[in-house]
């Protein structure tokens, strides 16, 4: 809780410097911060709040949290395993009382049939000591088959362990990657970043969706329209790759492909609603009957009007 709180007063602070016009010099800092004026600056806001440092901030406190989480999975394996060896010794300890108790039984009973003259002693005592070795092998091999199971358990856990260290290396990577692509600005650039994101991630569409945005800016809508069929071979519902779709079918010219694919995304979400008539790629699509009947369906018919 302390760290969230450090987090949102470095946003605060990167807003205020973000946005000097929205600040008050005059007031004082040992006043409160007014929550109005706060919501005021956001929403007033014309640059992302982020910095490096918050972002570095951010990835390390991420790998705190992951080591954290790791460390007690293994502390509570460890005690998993006390527990285990625990259970382990007091059965051995039970055993072998109660092994020596019945030979201290057996004696006793042997020893008055060897007054009563039932058998000898030394018979007594070879068949004593048959069934108490044969009922220590059988702990001794019951006992070895659970060690050996708990030691297959630990090296699974470990095993398991490894991987999740791997996987946290990896998307701590991959999210270092978008940001570099969210602050990029040549497309060129942008799609040498998302490609390096897809060989991480192969089952990444959403690099594929935004490789595609950054290929239209080069006025390569084939290319962006074989991109965006390659995401939803992996992912068969995603919205953005419909959406992008659409861009590059007006680029193309093939307004009908554009519509329908147009209405695939606003099926799945509604939030490219608002992006319909804003969009300068769709700009072509605006005279089109079509594209006009889906506004009217989506409740956008004032907002062209206007």
């Amino acid at each position: 809780m302390p760290r969230v709180l450090v987090f949102l007063l470095l946003v605060l602070s990167t807003a205020g410097f973000a946005d000097p016009a929205t600040s008050n010099p005059a007031q004082p800092a040992s006043e409160s911060v007014d929550t109005e004026a706060i919501q005021e600056t956001i929403n007033t806001l014309e640059k992302p709040l982020y910095s490096p440092f918050i972002e570095r901030y951010v990835l390390d406190e991420l790998k705190s949290l992951r080591t954290e989480m790791a460390a007690q999975r293994t502390e509570l394996i460890q005690r998993m395993v006390d527990r285990e060896l625990s259970a382990v010794d007091r059965g051995v300890t039970y055993a072998t009382n109660t092994i020596t108790y019945f030979f201290y039984l057996i004696a006793g009973v042997s020893s008055i049939l060897v007054l009563v003259g039932w058998t000898s002693i030394r018979d007594i005592k070879e068949k004593v000591h048959s069934l108490a070795d044969e009922k220590i092998s059988k702990l001794v091999n019951e006992y070895e088959g659970r060690l050996q199971s708990i030691e297959q358990q630990l090296n699974q856990k470990t095993q398991h362990i490894e991987e999740n260290r791997e996987e946290i290396e990896m998307t701590r990577e991959v999210q270092s990657l978008w940001l570099r692509a969210a602050q990029e600005h040549n497309p060129q650039n942008k799609i040498a970043i998302y490609d390096q994101i897809f060989i991480l991630n192969t089952g990444n569409c959403e690099a594929l969706t935004y490789k595609a945005d950054a290929v239209l800016e080069l006025n390569e809508p084939q290319w962006a329209v074989n991109l965006c069929h390659q995401a939803l071979q992996i992912d068969p519902n995603n919205s953005h790759a419909f959406y992008q779709l659409a861009c590059a079918y007006t680029t193309l010219g093939q307004f009908e492909e554009a519509v329908e694919n147009l209405n695939e995304a606003i099926s799945r979400t509604e939030l490219y609603q608002g992006e319909l008539l804003k969009d300068p790629a769709l700009q072509p699509l605006h005279d089109y009957p079509a594209f006009r009947k889906l506004l009217h369906l989506n409740g956008n018919e004032e907002e062209q009007q206007s």
